[in-house]
């Protein structure tokens, strides 16, 4: 029987030379997201960004800086982590993604959830929340409340690349919300 480490590495492979959808054509990676089989937190952005389609690996720009960053301050290895996106590939000039590149991915990080079994899984921004907790729900509304889905935990929160271009006070609640991580983390302990 495979371990989750050789299914997530499967995974990861068949991420990489998908053709599900128009993205493949114009990446130069794909992107499967990085971290442990045993995380305890999953963090899912919204889509690669240029520094991350060269690269092939997730949150590796000036976002994905502030999120390791992050993830020091409250003090989680990021062994204790995974770290993806919704999309697996590049959206020119890094446009939202389309409803046809989301029903491409959305089975990869459902099988990516469902390999790791975090204890909490954390939507950075409205399309990760959006996708995998409530259509209906905005970050403004429900960030730093923990929610619930088919057995799931969710704490969603501001993405990385929104504090980079918004006010103090996005960077604060995400400071905020962040620093909550380690005692939802203890409270949901087995």
């Amino acid at each position: 029987m495979a371990t989750a480490a050789q299914i997530l590495d499967e995974l990861a492979e068949d991420i990489r030379v998908c053709r599900r959808c128009p993205l493949s054509e114009e990446r130069l990676n794909a992107v499967p997201g990085e971290g442990s089989a045993r995380a305890r937190v999953m963090f899912v952005g919204e889509a690669p960004g240029q520094d991350e389609d060269e690269q092939g690996r997730p949150f590796v720009g000036r976002a994905g800086q502030l999120l390791r960053k992050l993830i020091a301050h409250i003090g989680l290895a990021e062994s204790d982590c995974f770290i993806g996106n919704v999309l697996k590939c590049r959206p020119p000039g890094n446009r939202d993604p389309e409803p046809v590149e989301i029903s491409a991915c959305q089975p990869y990080l459902y099988a990516q959830i469902a390999v790791i079994k975090p204890l909490i899984v954390v939507p950075l921004g409205n399309f990760a929340l959006q996708l995998l907790v409530n259509p209906k729900y905005t970050i403004s509304k429900v960030r730093g409340q923990l929610l619930s889905r088919d057995g799931l935990n969710f704490f969603a929160t501001y993405h990385p690349a929104a504090i980079l271009r918004g006010s103090a006070n996005l960077k604060r609640d995400l400071i905020a919300d962040f620093e909550k991580i380690p005692q939802l983390l203890l409270e949901l302990s087995p």
